[in-house]
């Protein structure tokens, strides 16, 4: 069990580098979310990145508005949308101020907490189905709007460190989306159990080791 201890948060400044290199460096880092007196952590497994407006599939691409104005905020802060009027994604900001870049955690391996996750989607028929897609890991995590904006340097919601472990990175083209489909931006655990199905983690462009 890796430690989710405070001391353990990723610094600052991991934040503030290019988007493409925190994407594969959040793989095996462990998401923490506090909620009253639960914890709930996960291993980080699949991520997606968004490049600002030189990508048409990125929020900021095109103009500021009051939905995606946190994106431009200086990397190290939640990002938390609304899409398909009843779910939530959970992005990571990147960069400095002024970018517009993220990165999507689109799926986690669950550590602790599980029975409050559980709790949170009764209906799941495997446990992989607990947090094995962006919505799902949300409705797990008890993530929503109020953490848009949140500094993850918080106690309420940060990223730790996880334990050295060796894994190949798979980089396939991103899920879900249409326009800017064909950028090979999405990095996730190879052979991962938690890595959301798709017919994409069969067609890897490329892999790298952790």
């Amino acid at each position: 069990m890796p430690d989710i201890a405070d001391k353990y948060k990723l610094h600052e400044n991991f934040y503030l580098q290019d988007t493409l290199t925190v994407s594969a460096a959040l793989l095996g880092k462990i998401l923490v979310r506090k909620t009253g007196r639960h914890v709930l952590s996960g291993k980080i497994v699949e991520t997606e990145a968004y490049l600002g407006d030189s990508d048409p599939a990125c929020h900021a691409y095109g103009r500021v508005t009051p939905r995606n104005h946190t994106l431009y905020m200086k990397g190290g802060i939640a990002y938390v949308y609304f899409i398909y009027g009843n779910y939530y994604c959970f992005n990571v900001v990147t960069e400095r101020k002024g970018v517009g870049a993220a990165v999507l955690i689109r799926a986690v391996e669950p550590f602790t907490g599980v029975e409050q996750m559980k709790l949170r989607r009764p209906k799941i028929r495997t446990e992989h189905d607990l947090t094995n897609g962006p919505a799902k890991l949300c409705l797990s995590f008890g993530i929503d709007r109020k953490l848009n904006e949140a500094d993850l340097q918080s106690d309420e919601i940060y990223i730790s460190k996880g334990n050295k472990e060796k894994f190949t990175i798979a980089v396939s083209r991103r899920i879900g989306i249409e326009k800017g489909a064909h950028f090979p931006y999405r990095f996730f655990i190879k052979d991962n159990p938690y890595v959301t199905r798709h017919k994409l983690n069969k067609e890897i462009i490329s892999e790298m080791k952790s």
